[in-house]
């Protein structure tokens, strides 16, 4: 394997959130008004522009994703001695929301194929404890919620769905973040969409809006008092601080507005990258990403699996000696100190294990050039090249 000389301006960085005049120009004019904090006029609009998105008519933005978790565990009445069964192979956040109302993740197996949460590990591990189902939509790419909520509803059981990666992403033509009781969404500077920091609950069931509310506004009556409701706003439920300012949904409203741009690079990025690893696949040292034909991506992550943890980190040595960023993505929950304390695993988690130690994710964002994409196509192909040479030279001498 060749090593290339890269000056630190060649470097290749892992991501980049994109950014355009249009958000600026959005951000001073909040900054100007007189309404900076939540709920205000960019935070309205950013609202609707997700309903379009989505087709959720029902939207709260939040100050995060985990906030908006938090908050649907709070709509959900999750309480001590509850049940949630979810994937080990996810952000502590998802886990963090069940943990701080008393309640007990249970950790169940992902498909290998597409790295979400199996349908078959789920319905293993109902019990008389469990309260929801918590399935995360790993890469933008949907769980097979046909099955989810088959189980769910044949168990008299809710979903919330954890689809911090999956804005402008679909299931059978159905938005992801809209099959569950509550949707997640995220709009870290990771993700599609950003706005350094921030997130949206998506509300599918309507019985759950006017409290919702509640709990948005520091457990008080607010927003009923400002539609003219009531005649004056008081402390009714537990709350929090959950809204995000006017200038972060600002920002957020020029992302929201070039969504389709903005994923359609990233899956052109993320097409070229599939079809430049289909030689190494097929000889047996990486998989690439699975999505099936009920799912439509939105280019969020593209990842190899290797056949090992040694190859995979082999890999990220030599992707960052030729100047390329590259990262594994989770540390198992279950193998977490807090995963040990808090949750439940009741069986073992093969294919959670293969993802927590062989895969590795690729450079991606919507500005990245057409050389650097090469650059990263070509110094990731020396080295499974050389797995290949390594692998044809073992067994000749087997043989």
């Amino acid at each position: 394997m060749r090593s290339i000389n890269t000056k630190q301006e060649d470097l290749i960085p892992f991501s980049l959130p994109s950014r355009q005049a249009r958000e600026m120009d959005y951000v001073l004019e909040a900054m100007h008004s007189h309404h900076r904090h939540g709920a205000g006029n960019f935070t309205k609009r950013a609202i609707a522009k997700l309903n379009a998105i989505t087709g959720v008519k029902n939207i709260l933005l939040t100050h995060s994703c985990t906030g908006a978790l938090e908050l649907a565990m709070l709509l959900m009445d999750i309480q001590q001695g509850d049940e949630v069964i979810m994937p080990s192979f996810t952000f502590s956040s998802t886990a963090n929301a069940v943990v701080l109302r008393g309640a007990r993740p249970v950790f169940a197996d992902i498909d290998l194929n597409t790295l979400c949460l199996d349908p078959n590990a789920v319905a293993d591990l109902i019990s008389p404890q469990t309260k929801l189902i918590l399935p995360v939509h790993y890469a933008g790419v949907g769980c097979d919620m046909a099955s989810l909520c088959a189980i769910a509803k044949e168990h008299g059981l809710a979903i919330i769905e954890d689809a911090a990666q999956a804005i402008g992403a679909s299931f059978n033509g159905r938005a992801l973040g809209s099959f569950g009781e509550l949707g997640a969404l995220s709009f870290h500077d990771s993700k599609n969409i950003s706005c350094g920091e921030g997130g949206a609950l998506l509300i599918n069931n309507e019985n759950m809006l006017e409290r919702a509310e509640i709990l948005w506004e520091k457990g008080t009556n607010r927003s009923r008092f400002l539609r003219g409701e009531v005649d004056k706003y008081t402390w009714v439920d537990l709350g929090s601080s959950f809204l995000p300012s006017d200038v972060s949904a600002a920002f957020l409203l020029g992302q929201l507005e070039r969504v389709e741009q903005i994923n359609n690079e990233r899956c052109q990025i993320w097409n070229n990258y599939y079809s430049a690893f289909s030689l190494a696949e097929s000889s047996g040292v990486c998989t690439r990403p699975f999505v099936p034909d009920s799912c439509q991506h939105n280019g969020h992550i593209f990842y190899l699996l290797l056949n090992n943890m040694d190859a995979r980190n082999n890999m990220l040595m030599h992707l960052k000696a030729n100047g390329i960023s590259a990262t594994f993505h989770y540390v198992p929950l279950h193998n977490s100190p807090a995963g040990m304390q808090f949750a439940n695993t009741p069986h073992s988690l093969p294919n959670t294990e293969k993802a927590g130690n062989c895969l590795i994710r690729l450079p991606l964002f919507p500005e990245m050039t057409l050389a650097q994409q090469e650059k990263v196509i070509s110094v990731a192909n020396d080295f499974l090249f050389a797995q290949i040479q390594a692998h044809d030279r073992s067994v000749k001498v087997s043989i």
